[in-house]
């Protein structure tokens, strides 16, 4: 009897487990089957269709230590594998890897994706207090065409800007936003710096000296065993 109770139990909770399922399923099938579902905004900060995406879009809220707009720019960002061609070990590109803004400055890119496959134009470290994440994010489906704005803060600033997708960021598409006077070039920037990053650290210049006493320790016991030597056999 408490073996049969048991197992009714279980059924008991195994069909409401799939009811459960069922109703999620037919809740997701719905979603997808509205007509408005199309394009919208998800939390005021992300606008979705089928063409691509525009995350953390703002026009009007103002960094905290931003009196007012400085200034309005317009950029439009084309990606292509057209813009690779100039570039040793490139397959992806955009029209442009570097642009230049004043602090405080309002931003409106008209992202253009000229190739087949989807392509994203990403910029980071922005105030977290504004963006999600720090990040503002647009997305081309091929052939499409977003438009998105962004305010930058007071800061002299240099930021990354590139495509998130696998390996297109290391097959060319790297660029750098530069507020103000920049924080100093980034590195391996199409056009713009070198490939490699060559600074050196503090780690490197006590390595080198490192080996340069073990050099003259090194020569110091040659020099002294040399010279026993000699002793001993005059």
């Amino acid at each position: 009897m408490v073996k049969c109770r048991a197992v009714n139990a279980i059924s008991l909770a195994a069909l409401g487990l799939l009811g459960l399922l069922s109703m999620l399923l037919s809740m997701s099938v719905l979603g997808e089957s509205d007509p408005h579902a199309g394009h919208h905004d998800m939390d005021h900060s992300m606008i979705l269709d089928t063409t691509g995406m525009v995350m953390n879009q703002n026009k009007d809220k103002l960094p905290e230590d931003c009196a007012k707009i400085s200034r309005d720019y317009e950029f439009e960002v084309i990606a292509g594998t057209d813009f690779a061609e100039p570039y040793v070990d490139t397959i992806f590109g955009f029209n442009e890897h570097q642009w230049r803004v004043e602090p405080c400055s309002r931003i409106t890119v008209t992202f253009k994706n000229e190739d087949e496959v989807r392509h994203q134009w990403m910029i980071h470290k922005l105030p977290k207090y504004l963006y999600d994440q720090g990040m503002f994010h647009m997305e081309a489906a091929g052939g499409h065409t977003q438009v998105g704005t962004f305010i930058v803060p007071s800061d002299n600033k240099t930021y990354l800007v590139h495509c998130d997708i696998a390996q297109h960021m290391e097959k060319g598409m790297k660029a750098q936003l530069v507020v103000g006077r920049g924080s100093g070039d980034l590195w391996s920037i199409p056009g713009v710096t070198a490939s490699f990053e060559r600074t050196p650290t503090v780690f490197s210049g006590w390595l080198a000296l490192g080996l340069v006493i073990i050099g003259m320790v090194v020569t110091l016991i040659i020099w002294v065993f040399t010279n026993k030597k000699s002793s001993h056999t005059g």
